[in-house]
């Protein structure tokens, strides 16, 4: 289970994992409790999403694709392959 802190007065699923501060490169280091927690490893592509009044979102392209699938009426057992879409 993730050390992470709950955010207070948010669902149990929210953790607070810490801080990351931006690098001369643009780089930055995502806490490790954070990448054990959501599997996250050297070498692991990862998707950024952006909104200009909302922040960016950082998230494994996998999550886009099952929420995608669910939008689009995919159900398991049917061709879960969005490309195939």
């Amino acid at each position: 289970m993730p050390r992470g802190k709950h955010v207070l007065g948010q669902n149990r699923g929210n953790h607070i994992f810490g801080t990351a501060k931006v690098g001369d490169r643009g780089q930055i280091v995502i806490p490790k409790e954070a990448r054990r927690f959501f599997g996250i490893s050297p070498g692991d592509t990862l998707l950024i999403l952006g909104d200009e009044e909302r922040g960016i979102v950082i998230t494994k392209p996998e999550v886009l694709s099952s929420i995608a699938e669910e939008i689009l009426g995919k159900k398991d057992g049917e061709n879960g392959n969005l490309s195939d879409v």
